[in-house]
């Protein structure tokens, strides 16, 4: 089984303690995330060998990232160093009907600057079967949407399977070109595409009917249509699978998930998570799991998704970025045990 490579920014974490907001915050909670380091954080926790590439500053910062990889067991060989500066993010956490609110500062940093050239692909992929990207690295700037799909060319031309998370962020596409205009070129060379409940609307402009994901109204059948129109519009497209979030509050959503093969719509099982304690990653934790699901469980797709789902779930009960729960625990709520009581 090969390597799974993933490609992306990580970010400075910072946000105030617990539910505070940040005009009460006295401190900020230190960690490292990003959706694609995220995914590889969940594949090295399921024993999957993963690299994850980007680029660091050289100093004090990124070696205090790289070593912040390293202790999750995911593969920094490739990191490239060089640039100024790491990127931010600042979170506050929602609570009941405050939703969670995220500012970015991570103009110029060391991968917003990348060139193509930079990095050697070849070397790269040298031992991957896989490569993952999402809609959030080609959002940053422009020269790092070239090298994304300088990356993407190069995992098609040696034959490893692609697979990207359409990850809409309003916030980040400000350099000249907008996610519809953009997005179709690298995507029409992916194999597997990943999306929430909205991601489609908001680059394609493919909508579920008759659905209020703001009312919690995210009825799994009717994201069947929007499966089949953007495997219409991308044939390459092996497999396609879509997060069903319901936010009944910043507290309480429900959670699912579906995956379209070109012929069948899979139904993921429904979880009704009531006190959440951090939903950031939630749709990187379903993207490693079903990574994970597919290299595991070979053509049982149900049995990927329901994996996918199942940890993504727990996500909501860990706090920071990165998905730190085990295959067991995946498995036992795929198969029913969702009481949390103590185990002695």
């Amino acid at each position: 089984m090969g390597k799974v490579v993933t490609f992306g920014e990580i970010m400075l974490r910072l946000n105030p303690p617990g539910f505070l907001r940040f005009g009460q915050a006295g401190s900020f909670e230190v960690s490292f995330g990003g959706g694609e380091a995220n995914v590889s954080a969940s594949l090295a926790n399921f024993g999957i060998e993963t690299d994850f590439v980007t680029r660091l500053p050289k100093n004090d910062l990124g070696d205090a990232c790289l070593a912040y990889l390293r202790r999750y067991g995911i593969g920094t060989s490739k990191i490239l160093r060089g640039g100024s500066r790491i990127g931010i993010y600042f979170l506050e956490n929602g609570a009941v009907q405050r939703g969670s609110k995220v500012i970015y500062d991570r103009e110029g940093s060391s991968i917003a600057t990348i060139q193509k050239g930079m990095l050697d692909w070849d070397a790269i992929f040298a031992d991957a079967d896989w490569f993952h990207w999402t809609g959030i690295t080609p959002a940053v700037s422009e020269s790092l949407c070239q090298v994304c799909l300088e990356g993407i060319l190069k995992a098609r031309e040696k034959g490893l399977t692609v697979s990207c998370d359409l990850n809409y962020r309003a916030k980040l596409w400000k350099w000249g070109k907008k996610a519809g205009e953009v997005m179709p070129e690298l995507v029409r060379h992916c194999d597997v595409a990943v999306g929430n409940e909205e991601d489609a609307d908001k680059v394609f402009g493919i909508r579920a009917p008759d659905t209020d994901v703001t009312a919690g109204k995210v009825e799994a059948e009717k994201y069947a249509a929007v499966a089949e129109q953007l495997k219409k519009a991308f044939p390459n497209l092996k497999r396609i699978a879509i997060t069903l979030r319901g936010s009944l509050s910043a507290s309480h959503n429900t959670w699912s998930g579906v995956l379209y093969d070109g012929v069948k719509l899979y139904l993921g099982q429904v979880f009704n998570i009531t006190d959440i304690v951090d939903r950031v990653g939630g749709g990187d934790a379903f993207v490693g799991g079903l990574i994970y699901g597919f290299k595991t469980y070979g053509d049982d797709l149900q049995k990927a998704l329901d994996f996918a789902v199942a940890a993504s779930c727990l996500k909501h009960s860990v706090i920071g970025d990165f998905n730190m729960i085990s295959t067991d625990d995946a498995v036992k709520i795929m198969s029913g045990e969702v009481s949390g009581r103590v185990s002695r």
